[in-house]
């Protein structure tokens, strides 16, 4: 998402998420609106920008991530704590933009974590969650003379919202409980002891009329969802596997393509290890020294392949949550993913040094003069680094941490060159363990 722009990104929303009876057109009409109605024109084409590299500001990523959901219309939006990271003024303009929403007759339901009185205010219904349980929901105009009723006063010029942090927290130099409202709660310092204030809190609620009709909405609401349970058995796409394929390998391209500097490094160091490996190997003889050269070649060239690929355990763990997001949100399938990732990721950076490995060494140190020969090797070596990527692709899939993750495949490796017959010979290893020779991806390659 980092090295596109942000219209590049609506425009990737509106492919793979409005239906195919859409032509063109009319899709970068939806985008164009977008833009618009997001006030985000002027930025339309600048990057959105990742940890490493500047793109637009706090705000604007906001308002684009806002965007990429409203390309398809929906009825009901729901948002994350909209304004973490952002400063006063540009939280409380990315709140005006939820309100202006919410007048098209779109719902909008979010999180938001002790908001300033302008923001608060444009609140229409208000949920108040305290260690996990429910003390209020209902209009929020009208929270504060609930929790007057309950003997919490709102002292004049005080931010309502930091006045209801400071009753689930207890904070008593914020809130001065009279004795009246000591006994409207029906507390005393013994039961303080075994209750906490959210149960407090929460069983006043169950008594009063929000509660009652907040659960007549949920029945009714119950009622309608189990009639059509079918719905939600699986998720929708609104486009085939190969338009996903298509759209998901462009974006990964451009991916590439924008960030040169790991491509390029990664194309960079096996070239020059290319070259090394050809003018310490070059023009070995037909005796023994010649045929151990050649074997310690081998060795270089297949572990070069297998130790290249460990950086694609960065290609999922990166993305991770991107995935997780836009997979749960419709975009595309598991397989279209991970189809598009070895298509525009996986081949490129894997075939080519293979390529450059076999084309700069198979002549210089003197391999068989045979052209099909030439290309059994670099198949071969093309064909290990693919097998090692698919490793490292697996193990990445199971973890979060990247460090973890490279452990781990490291750890593979190792097991594989030792059993790869380069090293050691295999008929001197314990009948026990000459199975662990089947699964190293070096073990097959050390015969071509």
């Amino acid at each position: 998402m980092g090295t596109l722009t942000v219209r590049e990104n609506l425009a990737f929303s509106a492919a793979l998420r409005l239906p195919l009876t859409m032509n063109t057109e009319e899709k970068k009409e939806r985008v164009e609106m977008v833009i618009r109605e997001l006030d985000l024109a002027k930025v339309a084409d600048s990057k959105v920008g990742t940890i490493f590299s500047r793109g637009i500001s706090g705000g604007e990523r906001k308002r684009t991530s806002i965007g990429l959901e409203l390309i398809t219309h929906p009825t009901v939006l729901f948002l994350d704590e909209p304004t973490t990271g952002l400063d006063a003024s540009t939280a409380n303009a990315v709140l005006m933009l939820l309100k202006r929403l919410s007048h098209q007759g779109k719902t909008v339901i979010f999180s938001i974590h002790q908001p300033r009185y302008s923001i608060f205010k444009l609140f229409d219904t208000l949920t108040l969650l305290a260690a996990g349980k429910l003390i209020y929901h209902g209009p929020a105009d009208e929270s504060l003379e609930y929790f007057k009723n309950l003997g919490f006063v709102h002292e004049p010029y005080d931010n309502p919202a930091d006045f209801f942090l400071d009753i689930i927290n207890g904070d008593s130099t914020a809130i001065e409980l009279s004795q009246s409202s000591i006994d409207t709660l029906e507390i005393d310092r013994t039961s303080e002891v075994q209750q906490t204030i959210a149960e407090i809190l929460t069983s006043k609620f169950y008594k009063c009329d929000y509660y009652k009709m907040m659960r007549e909405d949920l029945d009714q609401l119950s009622l309608e969802v189990t009639k059509r349970s079918e719905v939600y058995k699986e998720i929708p796409y609104s486009t085939h596997f190969l338009h996903q394929l298509k759209w998901l390998s462009k974006r990964t391209f451009k991916n590439l393509i924008g960030n040169p500097q790991n491509s390029t490094a990664q194309l960079a160091i096996i070239t020059g290890m290319a070259i090394i490996f050809g003018a310490v190997y070059a023009g070995v003889k037909n005796d023994m020294a010649g045929i151990q050269n050649r074997v310690g070649a081998f060795f270089f060239m297949t572990t070069s392949q297998c130790l290249n690929s460990i950086t694609t355990v960065e290609l999922f763990i990166t993305e991770k949550r991107l995935f997780m997001h836009e997979y749960i949100g419709g975009y595309y399938r598991v397989s279209a993913y991970f189809f598009s990732k070895i298509i525009a990721d996986m081949m490129p950076m894997r075939t080519l040094p293979g390529i450059i490995i076999t084309s700069l060494n198979y002549f210089t140190i003197g391999f068989k003069p045979k052209v099909e020969s030439f290309f059994i090797m670099m198949a071969t070596l093309i064909l290990v680094a693919y097998a090692a990527s698919s490793l490292a692709l697996a193990v990445a899939t199971g973890q979060s941490v990247t460090s973890v993750a490279n452990l781990l495949i490291n750890i593979c490796f190792m097991f594989m060159i030792v059993f790869s017959g380069l090293l050691v010979n295999l008929l001197t290893i314990s009948p026990w363990l000459m199975w662990l020779q089947y699964l190293s991806i070096l073990s097959t390659s050390a015969t071509m």
